[in-house]
């Protein structure tokens, strides 16, 4: 029949780290004789590269091409296309992993399209979600559908149609030739087609490999042409300048780099300014967010003092997002939240009103000739901007986005206001990875705003948010319970908690009872009756079992004392349980009591222990505090007195000195 796909890998010198990747790709569900594998060599040491001989030696689909050394995989991967014989050809790099059948998927897909290029869903360690990657697409459009966001080589080409248009990379470029191969790619197909529902690539961490920026700014100048050649001049092409304006000229000057190296900083005012004169005029600026109109205009009129102080003022701008309240509904987790902007010292970040327009606030005097009034109207932008939830999965990175809604509100009175961002986030565990269900596991839960003056991504947290809290649903503090429930198709146990950071995840089927409990185990509060501390803790989830039996363990050094738990059951998705242990107590240490000290507890449960997130604080008076994870334990009184006196200090480090 024909190979239907070569993937072409460009390696050097890969190590065990990489061994994943060329079982990923050696164990598609291809057959053999549909798919061929072509790892273009460039350069490794001889004892790797026979490795790789090795592993070719009985895989008649399997070639390993030996090239010359390089700086950049371009010469690697343009081998690699010159020998690929399948009738689409995938790009993938060093340690990057395909997904089990993603080939034949892929191509499966390209094949129903009739794609010249398809775009099958990425995920990046430590990336956020592709926005490209909500729906499939069979025409996809890359301003509608964030094209221009996925720019790395990670594609299935028809490998006629890269033929016919000698589609190649330029062996001598950077980053930016790399990603004028995808564009040039994306405006010459006749179709190019989005796969979203099913992850088809998990992209390694690329080695940064840094560049001049006069050879950035000619690569620059090379995909603009690009550009030219293929769209008329208008909103489309400004669109499309815009992108490469914000990303790859502007964006550097709020780096670090940019404020502490006085040669780099030359260099890139000097390279950046040059083209912005030349190829970035003034009315693409309303395309950009605030912060960079004002970096584009300093930039113009070549103020290079203020553009340092623009930087080093706005460094640390950044989004607050907390929990106003959450509760279930009928098996999905809705969550309101609201999110600002903060300046770099955490402060909420202010506007000003004047003449029904809304105004961003420059941190810094900038000369209004050189920033008219104009450019730094955000009225519209505002309107449009968005809150965006998402999961990430805390061991493999997966991310998904949460179907999420949102409103802008205006709080303050007078000239200056803040912009409060209201959400509703609804996840279903069941649905949410693109149709599918979530995988098990710990999920952090994050927020992302677009759009507006700014573009920031945070954790989502407990306590205050937006200036006000609402109402407790499963739990909008750090301290307070989190109630689980049951989600279907498959039917597991969901339980949303506090991290011991303050910040919000979800567990999607905790590995045992116990853990279940140990999740939500820092809103664990105390009373004292009769000679007795009662230990309260919240219980998520209470099957209709009841459960197994759970004793409560408090050690302090050598000291135990242990008693059972009782649970009641709360009322899933809406109210939590609680377990309640019982334990006698006495103000000075004795066996078999709980006496002062810090106690750490554990859940004895099916003859396991399962550590909890809190400490019990007892103190020679007899009071007990709830320490939660992290938290520093408490000052004795008397050290705190005596820290307030003179020469209090050197006294006692006098005596621990000289302590027999």
């Amino acid at each position: 029949m024909g190979v239907k796909v070569s993937v072409v890998m460009p390696v050097r010198n890969p190590g065990q780290e990489a061994d994943a990747g060329f079982r990923s790709v050696l164990e598609q569900s291809l057959p053999a004789d549909e798919y061929e594998v072509i790892i273009a060599d460039g350069g490794s040491v001889p004892g790797v590269a026979a490795r790789l001989d090795a592993m070719a030696a009985d895989r008649p689909n399997v070639q390993v091409l030996h090239l010359p050394r390089a700086g950049w995989p371009m010469r690697a991967r343009n081998a690699g296309l010159a020998a690929a014989q399948g009738e689409y050809v995938y790009l993938l790099d060093q340690g990057d992993r395909l997904a089990a059948g993603a080939a034949r998927l892929m191509y499966e897909r390209a094949r129903i399209a009739e794609a010249d290029v398809l775009a099958g869903r990425i995920v990046r360690d430590g990336s956020l979600p592709p926005a490209a990657f909500q729906v499939d697409r069979d025409r996809a459009d890359i301003l509608r559908d964030r094209l221009l966001g996925q720019l790395t080589p990670h594609k299935l080409y028809r490998r006629e149609f890269l033929d016919r248009l000698g589609l190649r990379f330029d062996e001598r470029g950077g980053p930016l030739a790399e990603e004028a191969f995808v564009l040039r790619a994306y405006l010459s197909a006749k179709v190019v087609a989005l796969l979203a529902e099913s992850i088809c690539c998990r992209v390694a961490a690329r080695t940064r490999r840094e560049q001049r920026p006069a050879s950035a700014a000619a690569e620059l100048d090379a995909l603009l042409d690009i550009v030219d050649d293929h769209t008329p001049p208008g909103r489309q092409r400004d669109r499309m300048y815009a992108h490469w304006f914000r990303t790859v000229v502007l964006r550097p000057f709020s780096t670090g780099r940019f404020l502490s190296s006085s040669q780099d900083r030359s260099e890139m005012y000097g390279a950046m300014r040059e083209i912005t004169v030349r190829r970035f005029p003034a009315r693409l600026d309303p395309l950009l967010p605030v912060h960079l109109r004002a970096v584009a205009a300093l930039l113009r009129a070549g103020r290079l003092d203020r553009l340092i102080v623009l930087a080093g003022v706005t460094k640390g701008v950044g989004l607050r997002v907390g929990l106003r309240e959450a509760h279930w509904d009928e098996g999905v987790l809705t969550m309101r939240l609201a999110g600002e902007l903060t300046q770099p010292d955490g402060d909420p970040m202010w506007f000003r009103v004047a003449d029904d327009r809304l105004y961003w606030v420059p941190p810094t005097d900038i000369d209004p000739v050189v920033l008219p009034p104009a450019l730094t109207e955000v009225g519209d932008a505002v309107a449009r901007a968005r809150l965006h939830v998402y999961v990430r999965h805390e061991e493999n990175g997966e991310m998904y986005v949460v179907p999420t809604t949102s409103e802008i509100h205006v709080w303050g009175e007078g000239d200056d206001v803040r912009l409060v961002l209201a959400a509703e986030a609804r996840l279903d565990v069941s649905t949410v990875a693109v149709g599918h269900p979530l995988v098990k596991g710990m999920w952090e839960v994050h927020a992302r705003l677009q759009g507006g003056a700014y573009h920031a991504r945070a954790r989502v947290t407990g306590g205050r948010a937006g200036g006000a809290t609402g109402r407790v649903g499963v739990g909008t503090d750090p301290g307070h319970a989190c109630a689980g429930a049951v989600a279907e198709h498959p039917r597991r146990l969901v339980v949303p908690f506090w991290c011991d950071g303050g910040t919000l995840h979800v567990c999607v089927e905790p590995r045992s009872y116990a853990e279940s409990i140990a999740l939500v185990s820092p809103g664990a509060a105390i009373t004292r009756r009769d000679g007795h501390v009662f230990v309260v803790m919240p219980v998520p989830y209470v099957p209709p079992s009841g459960g197994p039996p759970v004793e409560l363990v408090l050690r302090n050094g050598a000291r135990e004392v242990s008693a059972p738990g009782l649970v009641e059951p709360g009322e899933p998705g809406r109210l939590a349980g609680q377990l309640v242990a019982k334990f006698p107590a006495r103000r000075l240490p004795s066996a078999g009591f709980l006496g002062p000290g810090a106690w750490e507890p554990a859940l004895r449960a099916d003859d396991r222990e399962t550590a909890l997130r809190f400490t019990l604080d007892v103190a020679v008076g007899g009071a007990i505090a709830v320490r939660q994870a992290g938290e520093a334990p408490p000052v004795p009184l008397m050290r705190r007195l005596l820290a307030g006196l003179p020469g209090a200090r050197r006294a006692v480090r006098g005596v621990r000195r000289y302590r027999f």
